[in-house]
């Protein structure tokens, strides 16, 4: 059986300098992505022409636009570059510019051609669940994250800032933390059983 060999990891983007070759309907899906998960990240789109969404969207954001094809000039300062244009020379050119430069680097659709794969991501406040099929399948990756965002409560985020309040109030190395945290979590499930 084949094994997801990733690395999961959350990328403070807003801290990093994004760019996207291609401004078309697979652009928008990226760019979308992007900013549903980190509004305030830094963008720029370089394509030689832009659907009305692209252009909509990137109001009020930290988003530039340049309408210019492609060249490895754009990747000055760069440290993530998603192509995705409708051109696969373009976009593999973007894959080789980026491998020479040490970018890291996604080929919509292309998973040979991906540094990283761009997965399904549930957000509840402070708490984000990322979700990869390695590459194999968008579709159930994006259903497993509609799942979760059904199942997983919207208060899910006052757990979260509740148990981080009570672990800031603990004293002790890692161990005994997980220790407390673990009695208290072990009390109210006891209160929960007596009380149902």
């Amino acid at each position: 059986m084949e094994k997801n060999e990733l690395y999961p990891v959350f990328l403070k983007v807003a801290s990093l300098e994004v760019l996207i070759v291609g401004g078309g309907n697979v652009g928008l899906e990226k760019l979308t992505f992007l900013l549903k998960s980190s509004p305030s990240a830094n963008v720029t789109i370089v394509s030689k022409m832009f659907i009305p969404e692209v252009l909509e969207l990137a109001k009020g954001h930290h988003v530039s636009i340049i309408e210019d094809a492609y060249n490895s000039s754009y990747l000055s300062a760069k440290q993530i570059v998603i192509a995705t244009t409708d051109d696969l020379d373009v976009n593999i050119q973007v894959y080789n510019d980026c491998k020479k430069e040490n970018i890291l680097v996604n080929l919509a659709d292309n998973p040979p051609y991906c540094d990283f794969y761009m997965g399904g991501i549930v957000t509840k406040g402070n708490v984000k669940i990322a979700i990869s099929t390695n590459g194999k399948s968008p579709t159930a990756a994006k259903r497993l994250r509609q799942f979760f965002e059904e199942i997983l409560p919207e208060n899910m985020n006052e757990l979260v800032e509740n148990l981080n309040a009570y672990r800031k109030t603990i004293k002790g190395d890692f161990e005994e933390k997980v220790s407390k945290l673990n009695e208290l979590t072990k009390e109210m499930i006891k209160i929960k059983k007596t009380n149902s």
